[in-house]
């Protein structure tokens, strides 16, 4: 399997896992019965940490278009090693991006971000 497919698939791992601790530190703190409701009212205040993991989970989604690129790359033949450290570079980013987050790091968490975006354009680059 190409590298490009196998952070793909560990991309994907993370989001889960995100989501599953994102989740679980919701009905940790507001309770089963709103997050089982309809959710009609404002929702109860989320810890700072939960709500860092919250928006670092909406922070890989809004970078998921990496998703699009490395299914490119590989249908179209076009990998390299290039493409093989995009991919590494997005992925290795984006787990360490969660921990600086969910610690509250703000400038090492942006220069983290930067590196995401470049691993995404050395997937893209050559669909150029």
């Amino acid at each position: 399997m190409n590298i490009e497919l196998k952070m793909l698939a560990w991309t994907v791992v993370l989001g889960l896992l995100q989501l599953a601790v994102g989740s679980s530190l919701s009905v940790h703190q507001r309770g089963l019965a709103w997050n089982a409701g309809a959710r009609d009212s404002d929702p109860p205040k989320l810890s700072p940490v939960a709500s860092r993991i919250d928006r670092a989970l909406r922070n890989l989604l809004e970078t998921f278009p990496f998703a699009a690129a490395a299914l490119a790359v590989v249908a179209s033949h076009r990998t390299d090693a290039g493409t093989a450290l995009g991919a590494q570079l997005y992925f290795g980013a984006r787990l360490i991006y969660v921990g600086l987050y969910a610690a509250g790091i703000p400038y090492a968490r942006t220069l983290v971000w930067t590196a995401s975006m470049v691993g995404i354009v050395k997937v893209l680059w050559p669909l150029l």
